[in-house]
């Protein structure tokens, strides 16, 4: 018979061992879930103040109140009740380039930049400005954003930013994507002509890269912790109905108006 070798579950006639550890004696109610979660995706025990970190990422992308990700959910929720599964998949499929998907695209545009430092990271500020500079001056001439700048609620500063600096500050893991991200943070007005806060997604993205988590999971931790988002607006839901509100003030309000034929030319019958 064919194997497949596993380090993570596996289970007997009378034990689960995960991760090499007894499942029931070493696990439950020894290893926090944020912990956990940090060492199956990385096969290594996180020290205490990587999971601190990692846990705070997780804290700040929970939930944004009624983002198209909670409204999507509320609404599937209205519309299929006996689907709970249903209702948090459709809002986990929303996690993209505008929302989720920040964190994933942040961590690899400051490795991508990262990589391309000759001699390896800089040594002091006017070193990271210096990458920065280069970096955010090559995506604007490619026409490119620059993922982690700017926010449509917090144009004055993000909140979870320099909570999340400090954090990884306190437990010495201000790696070189943090660096990085905080240099982009001094000098983009140079580039753009105006300044942009560096916003909660994009410190995220920086955290977690600095950490050593993969790049291609980046986003996916970002939708682990808006799952725990999501069973809150169902919860919510359950107990303080919206979604026919929000349906409704659609659906009520519709316009008709006359059908428009798409990219110019004038629509043609046949037959």
């Amino acid at each position: 018979m064919p194997e497949y070798p596993t380090a993570l579950g596996a289970s007997s006639l009378d034990k689960i061992t995960l991760l090499g550890q007894d499942l029931a004696a070493d696990v439950m109610g020894e290893v926090g879930f944020g912990e956990l979660a940090f060492w199956l995706a990385t096969q290594r025990r996180p020290t205490p103040g990587e999971t601190r970190v990692f846990e705070a990422v997780l804290a700040a992308l929970a939930d944004h109140g009624f983002t198209p990700t909670a409204i999507t959910t509320r609404l599937t929720y209205l519309s299929a009740p006996d689907s709970v599964q249903g209702a948090l998949a459709a809002g986990l499929l929303g996690g993209g380039s505008r929302f989720l998907g920040v964190t994933e695209d942040c961590g690899r545009f400051l490795h991508d930049a990262l990589s391309t430092a000759r001699g390896g990271p800089p040594t002091d500020e006017a070193g990271w400005d210096e990458l920065a500079l280069a970096s955010v001056r090559s995506a604007r001439a490619e026409g490119g954003v620059i993922p982690g700048l700017g926010h449509h609620v917090h144009k004055e500063g993000d909140p979870r930013t320099p909570r999340l600096f400090h954090i990884a500050a306190e437990e010495e893991l201000v790696g070189p994507h943090l660096s990085l991200f905080a240099a982009i943070g001094r000098i983009h007005p140079q580039v753009l002509g105006r300044t942009l806060p560096l916003n909660g997604a994009g410190v995220c993205g920086a955290a977690l890269a600095d950490l050593g988590l993969p790049l291609e999971l980046l986003r996916a931790f970002a939708l682990l912790a808006r799952t725990a988002g999501l069973i809150g607006q169902l919860a919510e839901e359950i107990r303080n109905p919206v979604a026919n509100d929000i349906f409704l003030s659609v659906d009520l309000n519709n316009r008709a108006v006359p059908p428009h034929p798409a990219d110019g030319g004038e629509a043609s019958a046949s037959g």
